[in-house]
């Protein structure tokens, strides 16, 4: 009897070991890492579902790649015509309507800027590793105090995370902008329930308008609080900051505070460590 369970464990582990590859292939898939073709063999049901898995992650990698640079094209060929318009700008007589004219001529300029590098981002491929997230925040939090900007982070334990640490710079520093932006000053802390590690930016600004919530990850959306070009962006930042962290497999909710301003989470999940 010994004998048999021992086969049929054995046996059991071998016919299962392509699909427990493929749980973990579509796991790093799911967090943006680069996963090379699967090989495909065990039973004919476990091989058509791996085929069907290198196939999706062909066509997704094929269909992203073709959007990236199309978009990026046109961001780039946008330069042309506002180069132009700006050049004709400077014969015309300097009044009122020139000025306004330049002005949406630097918005334009400034949006197609940022296309390209938001195009970039998405494009750039990063190896993940395993790094001291605690550390990573301080570290960017002291950049910003040794600019004389008002951010707070106060770091506990040590909090190992594998991730991509470049990426996560960029999306937190998409965020603490935001804060500075509208509250002058951010609060970071940073918590681990032991599934994921959470990183909430405080700022004690005005808030944000439920009904708005949904659209501020909306790409080049500015709320009409903040359409000045002072504080008001390209409306990019955040969501920089949600491909990131979507990229990742987590997820980030915005939730005004009682006491006033807006809190920002940043979800990490800790699996594959």
């Amino acid at each position: 009897a010994v004998l048999m369970v021992l086969i049929v464990v054995l046996t059991s582990r071998r016919i299962t070991a392509p699909l427990r590859e493929l749980a973990s292939a579509a796991e790093r898939f799911g967090r943006g890492e680069e996963v090379a073709p699967l090989p495909e063999y065990g039973a004919e049901d476990i091989r058509r579902s791996v085929a069907a898995f290198n196939r999706m992650r062909e066509r997704l990698a094929r269909f992203v790649a073709d959007r990236t640079r199309m978009v990026a094209a046109i961001a780039h060929d946008l330069r042309t015509p506002i180069t132009a318009l700006r050049l004709r700008l400077e014969f015309l007589p300097d009044d009122d309507n020139t000025r306004s004219m330049a002005a949406t001529l630097e918005d334009m300029a400034r949006m197609s800027e940022a296309s390209l590098t938001f195009m970039r981002e998405e494009a750039a491929t990063e190896a993940t590793r395993n790094v001291d997230l605690s550390a990573l925040v301080d570290a960017l939090c002291e950049d910003y105090r040794a600019a004389g900007a008002a951010v707070v982070f106060e770091p506990d334990a040590r909090l190992a995370l594998v991730c991509r640490p470049a990426a996560i710079r960029r999306a937190l520093r998409n965020v603490i902008d935001n804060a500075l932006a509208y509250g002058k000053r951010a609060r970071l802390l940073l918590t681990d329930d032991g599934q994921a590690a959470t990183i909430q930016v405080i700022d004690n600004g005005p808030g944000i308008d439920e009904a708005q919530m949904g659209r501020v990850f909306d790409p080049f959306v500015r709320l009409e609080s903040s359409r000045s070009r002072d504080t008001g962006g390209t409306g990019l930042g955040l969501s920089i900051a949600r491909s990131v962290v979507q990229g990742h497999g987590g997820e980030i909710t915005l939730q005004n505070r009682a006491e006033g301003g807006l809190s920002v989470s940043i979800r990490l999940p800790r699996t594959g460590e």
